[in-house]
């Protein structure tokens, strides 16, 4: 109701399902807008001091806003993930499960799926496999962000790989060690 006036929609919805997935990219742009004028278009003092620091704030904000337009795939896919103190559960039509991110042995992507499906191995458990558009699933870019020595834009690149199959995306350095030592 807030996008439509008198019966005419403001914003196209297409337009609107863009704008909601650059939006942390606009505000860190925003920021940034801010952070210049302050710094080099005012007139000096503690105003123009704290333009720089404003700049850095909406230049990593920009970065991490732009990373995560690219992660978000679309929605309306099957399922709802849900995250909770570092354990991600997916709960969907066929299948579901809930894998704690601290037991997390491998992280790939299987783009032969339809839609294309996260692929997290825990030790123990079956793989738990969460499609890239399932509700609420653009909040494991955080999850992801936090395992230590993951590329980001690695993963980002074959998120978008045309190919058709099982890539990894990051292991466990733990289970590395693990399996170097059994040969």
């Amino acid at each position: 109701m807030a996008d439509d006036l008198w019966g005419l929609a403001l914003i196209r919805p297409g337009a609107q399902k863009e704008l909601r997935r650059w939006r942390d990219a606009i505000a860190g742009a925003g920021v940034l807008a801010l952070g210049l004028y302050w710094a080099f278009l005012t007139g000096g003092g503690l105003l123009h001091w704290i333009g720089y620091v404003v700049c850095l704030c909406g230049l990593a904000l920009l970065v991490a806003g732009i990373q995560r337009a690219r992660f978000r795939q679309g929605e309306g896919g099957p399922g709802v993930v849900e995250i909770n103190e570092r354990r991600i559960g997916y709960f969907g039509p066929l299948t579901g499960g809930i894998v704690d991110l601290d037991d997390l042995d491998a992280l790939s992507i299987d783009r032969g799926e339809k839609p294309p499906h996260w692929v997290l191995v825990q030790k123990g458990q079956p793989p738990l496999h969460i499609p890239l558009t399932a509700q609420g699933a653009e909040s494991l870019f955080d999850s992801f962000a936090t395992l230590p020595g993951i590329r980001t834009e690695h993963m980002l690149r074959e998120m978008r790989e045309p190919k058709r199959d099982i890539v990894v995306i990051w292991r466990s350095a733990a289970r590395v060690n693990t399996i170097r030592r059994l040969h």
